[in-house]
C-alpha cells in the first residue's frame, strides 16, 4: 500500500504541473481537466460452499485493485459542454477455489489472475436546452474471460430544471474460456489445451426519472431491463449428483432480468445528509430478492466528514441450484454455486473524507483523501473485508 500511495502521489504532482501549463486565456474553447481519481482497494474474503469443488470448500480469495478515472471538459463553439472520460483498471487476485480446478495440483496456474479493463466515455450537454447525450465502450480481459462493452444514452430536464429523465442503452459481447475441471476434460489435461471459447451477449435498458421535490428532498425512479444470452454457465464450476458423479454446472442459454430501484437523499441542515435505497429484483430463472440500504455523510468540520453506511440484502434460491450432491440426472439444469442459493446479507462499515482548504501534501489542486472500510457478511457462511483509497486531483 506504501508503493501505491507514493505513486499516487507522484501521478497527482504531474497532473498538476500538466494542468498548469495547459492554462488558456480562452477557457471555454480548450480542453481542460476537470479531475482525476486514483483509487487503490484491497479485498479479502472467505467461505466454504466454493462452486468450482461443487458448492463445499475454501472461498478464499484476496484482491487487489488499482485505477484511475480522468475527466476532461471542452464546451464548444454552441457552448455545449463536451465530457470525456478515460478510465483505466487493473485488478489482480489469488484464488484457493480455483486453483482446485485441478485438484491434483499443489498450486496450478489458476490460483491467481490479473484483470485489466481500461473504457472511454463521452457526454455532451446542451445546457441552454436541458439535454444531454451520452456515449462509450469499454474492454475487459483476464485468461479466461473477455468482454467488449458500449453504451449510448439520452438526458432531459424538465423545464423548471426540477427534474430529469435518463435513458440508456447498454451491450456487452463476451468470450468464455471453455476451462473445464481437470477430470471432466477430454484433452491432456495440461494447462497448455486450447481450451476453445464460447459467446456470451448482456443487453439493457436503463431508465430513470430524478426530482427535486423541496430543498431538503431529491428523489430517483430506477428500472432496467436485461437480457442475457449464450454460455451463462461457467465451465469450471462442478456440481456432484446423487449418486457421487461429477458434472459440468448447466444453466439455460438465456436470461432475463428486471431490477426496479427508489433513490432518496434528504439533507438535516448544512451537516447531515440521508442517503437511501431500495431495491427489488426479479429474473426467470425465479430468483427474487431485495436490497436497502442507507449511508449518512457526516460533516464534523468544514474539511472532514465522516460516512457510515449499511445494507441489508436478501434473495431467493433459483430454481437451478441445489447444494453437493443433491442434483439427480433427472434435471435438465443444475448449479452448486451458492450465489445462486437462498441467502441474507450485510454491508456495513464507514468512511472518512478529507478536503483541506490548501490541498494534501502541498498540492494545492490534490484537494480530497477518502479511505473507505467496509465488512460483509452472508447466511451461508462467507464474510469479506474491504478497504479503499480514493485521491483526487482536481
Amino acid at each position: 500500500m506504501k508503493k501505491i500511495l507514493i505513486s499516487i502521489i507522484a501521478l497527482a504532482g504531474f497532473l498538476n504541473v500538466s494542468a498548469q501549463e495547459n492554462t488558456s486565456a480562452e477557457p471555454t474553447k480548450k480542453l481542460t481537466l476537470e479531475e482525476a481519481n486514483l483509487v487503490s482497494s484491497y479485498y479479502h474474503q472467505d467461505g466454504n460452499n466454493s462452486a468450482v469443488t461443487g458448492g463445499i470448500g475454501s472461498e478464499k480469495l484476496t484482491d487487489l485493485s488499482n485505477s484511475i478515472d480522468v475527466t476532461l471538459v471542452q464546451y464548444d463553439r454552441k457552448q455545449r459542454k463536451n465530457t470525456f472520460g478515460i478510465s483505466a483498471a487493473i485488478d489482480h487476485y489469488t484464488s484457493a477455489s480455483s486453483d482446485m480446478i485441478d485438484l491434483k495440483a499443489n498450486s496450478s496456474a489458476s490460483h491467481a489472475d490479473t484483470r485489466i479493463y481500461p473504457s472511454l466515455s463521452w457526454s455532451r450537454e446542451n445546457e441552454a436546452k436541458g439535454t444531454t447525450l451520452m456515449g462509450g465502450v469499454s474492454y475487459s480481459t483476464e485468461f479466461d474471460y473477455q468482454s467488449l462493452g458500449a453504451h449510448i444514452g439520452f438526458a432531459k430536464k424538465t423545464p423548471d430544471r426540477m427534474g430529469e429523465f435518463s435513458a440508456k442503452f447498454q451491450a456487452y459481447l463476451d468470450q468464455v474460456k471453455l476451462v473445464a475441471p481437470i477430470e471432466l476434460r477430454t484433452g491432456t489435461g495440461k494447462e497448455h489445451d486450447n481450451y476453445g471459447t464460447s459467446g456470451r451477449n448482456t443487453f439493457a435498458v436503463s431508465v430513470s426519472y430524478s426530482q427535486i421535490i423541496n430543498h431538503n428532498l431529491q428523489v430517483e425512479i430506477l428500472a432496467d431491463g436485461v437480457r442475457q444470452t449464450g454460455f451463462l454457465s461457467l465451465p469450471f464450476h462442478r456440481v456432484y449428483f446423487t449418486d457421487g458423479s461429477v458434472h459440468q454446472e448447466a444453466l439455460p442459454d438465456t436470461r432475463f432480468k428486471l431490477p426496479l430501484g427508489l433513490r432518496a437523499n434528504y439533507f438535516l441542515g448544512d451537516n447531515i445528509i440521508l442517503r437511501t435505497y431500495y431495491r427489488y429484483y426479479t429474473d426467470d430463472w425465479g430468483l427474487k430478492s431485495n436490497t436497502v440500504s442507507i449511508e449518512t455523510p457526516v460533516k464534523i468540520s468544514p474539511f472532514v466528514s465522516v460516512s457510515p453506511f449499511y445494507r441489508y440484502y436478501s434473495q431467493t434460491a433459483a430454481k437451478y441450484f441445489a447444494p453437493y450432491q443433491q442434483h439427480t440426472a433427472f434435471d435438465d439444469f443444475y448449479t452448486s454455486n451458492y450465489d445462486l442459493s437462498k441467502f441474507d446479507s450485510h454491508f456495513y462499515g464507514a468512511g472518512i473524507r478529507i478536503s483541506p482548504k490548501n490541498g494534501l501534501f502541498g498540492i494545492e489542486r490534490l484537494n480530497m483523501l477518502e479511505v473507505r472500510y467496509g465488512h460483509y457478511t452472508k447466511s451461508v457462511g462467507m464474510k469479506s473485508d474491504i478497504i479503499s483509497l480514493n485521491l483526487r486531483f482536481k
